[in-house]
């Protein structure tokens, strides 16, 4: 799903990927340079439209996810997967640390074959190296459906970033995150 934009010299794409909260998981990547936008929804479903309330309850299939749109001039689909595969634990069946239902699982979401061929190719790869101990359990599922997450769970870290969940939890992730890629980041203002 590539759209380009030759008036200002970008090539949009779009990436889906669940790892876990998106509070969390938007704060990550929000701040990657060639970032356009992240909007936090929920993805891999049955029930149309669902509410943060149903998602939770366990029973429409979707997972919390996030749609990135990208410059892939700047950013690829590959160093978008580095940086989903390295701020999540995917060997953890619907978990991610404290969070547990299905609706955290870890799936790449893809829109053509060349994402699913890549994201493929890096599971089998991180399998084979033995970068985790246990197998990895991530999905990778054709796209279908994105909704957008309620105004509330949009930019939360930006927007709530004194909450202990944020100082607790969110913090200390992107704390490590930006350690790890700080090359990658976007130029502070």
């Amino acid at each position: 799903m590539t759209n380009d934009n030759n008036s200002t010299g970008t090539h949009t794409d779009t990436a889906t990927f669940a790892n876990g909260c998106f509070w969390c998981t938007e704060a990550v990547f929000q701040q990657l340079a060639g970032v356009i936008s992240v909007t936090s929804g929920y993805s891999g479903g049955h029930v149309p439209n669902p509410t943060y309330e149903q998602v939770c309850e366990k029973n429409t299939g979707h997972a919390e996810a996030l749609q990135i749109i990208y410059d892939s001039t700047v950013i690829s689909f590959d160093e978008l997967l580095e940086v989903f595969w390295k701020t999540h634990d995917p060997t953890t069946l619907n978990r991610q640390g404290n969070d547990v239902g299905p609706q955290y699982r870890s799936v790449i979401f893809y829109h053509n074959n060349l994402q699913k061929e890549k994201a493929e190719s890096y599971k089998s790869s991180l399998d084979k190296s033995g970068a985790w101990p246990n197998p990895i359990v991530t999905a990778i599922e054709a796209f279908t459906n994105f909704y957008p997450a309620e105004d509330y769970h949009q930019n939360y870290y930006k927007l709530n970033g004194k909450a202990p969940y944020c100082q607790y939890v969110i913090r200390p992730k992107l704390e490590k995150f930006e350690k790890a890629f700080k090359h990658k980041l976007k130029k502070q203002r």
